[in-house]
C-alpha cells in the first residue's frame, strides 16, 4: 500500500481524495495511511469495504483499486478522467499488466485482456485492482452487493451494465498488478478456480457462499 499511495501522490491529476478502507487491521495500515494524507474509515471483506469508502467520497468519479496495485505512470489519473468523458462511459476498467518477468504471466494477462475486451458490451468484466464508476452509477444500482463473498467485482459492472450504463475498457496504459497470489497458490489452481467461478455465474449467478478456500489480501484470513 506505501507504494500506491506514492505513487498516487505523484499522479499529475490533483483534483482527488485518497480513501483507506481498512479492515480492522493491526500492522499499523491505518497509522501509515493517515501519516501519507489518506483518510481511513472503517472496511471489511472487498465489497462492504468499497462501499465504505464510497460513502465517504464527495467527488462525482469513484475509482476502486487494490492495495497491491499500481497506476502505470504519473499521468493515468488524468488519461482515465480524460478518456472516461471522450467515451461517454458511466463504468469502467483497464487492462492489466502483472509485476512480473515470467512470459507465462504476461502472456495469461494478455489473454484476460483480450477476453475483456472482446466480452465488454455483452458480459463486462473488471477487477478490483481497477473500477471506475459515476457516483451517481454506484448509487443508482445500491453499490457493491455485499452478500456476494467472490467475484463481487464483476457482479458489480455486469449488474451496472443491466441497469443500462455503458460500460468500456479504457485504452489506457495496463494497471500494474501483483502476482503474490500466483506464486501462493500456484499459476493452473488460480486460472482453475477463475475458470469456475465464470462458469458458475454465467450459470448460476453470484457467489453467496464461498466453494472452495479463497484467502483474502496478504493474511492469512480465511474468508
Amino acid at each position: 500500500m506505501p507504494r500506491l499511495l506514492l505513487a498516487i501522490e505523484q499522479q499529475t491529476y490533483r483534483n482527488l481524495e485518497v480513501i483507506v478502507a481498512d479492515a480492522k487491521s493491526t500492522d499499523g495500515t491505518r497509522e501509515l495511511a493517515q501519516s501519507m494524507g489518506a483518510r481511513v474509515v472503517d472496511g471489511g471483506m472487498p465489497g462492504p469495504g468499497r462501499n465504505r469508502g464510497a460513502e465517504h467520497a464527495t467527488g462525482d468519479l469513484l475509482f476502486f483499486m487494490d492495495a497491491d496495485a499500481l497506476p502505470p505512470n504519473e499521468h493515468f489519473l488524468s488519461n482515465v478522467v480524460m478518456l472516461f468523458a471522450q467515451l461517454h462511459v458511466q463504468v469502467a476498467t483497464c487492462p492489466l499488466k502483472p509485476m512480473s518477468d515470467k512470459v507465462g504471466d504476461r502472456l495469461g494477462h494478455d489473454v484476460y485482456n483480450h477476453y475483456v475486451r472482446l466480452t465488454e458490451n455483452i458480459l463486462p468484466h473488471a477487477p478490483g485492482s481497477c473500477i471506475i464508476a459515476l457516483k451517481s452509477v454506484h448509487q443508482a444500482i445500491g453499490g457493491f452487493d455485499e452478500s456476494v463473498v467472490f467475484a463481487e467485482d464483476m457482479e458489480y459492472v455486469q449488474r451496472a451494465h443491466k441497469h443500462g450504463f455503458r460500460f468500456k475498457v479504457l485504452p489506457t496504459d495496463p494497471v500494474l498488478v501483483s502476482v503474490r497470489r500466483l506464486d501462493k497458490d500456484g499459476r493452473l489452481t488460480i486460472a482453475a478456480k477463475y475458470i469456475y467461478g465464470e462458469l458458475y455465474m454465467l450459470a448460476r449467478g453470484p457467489f453467496r457462499s464461498m466453494p472452495y478456500e479463497y484467502v483474502m489480501g496478504g493474511d492469512e484470513t480465511k474468508k
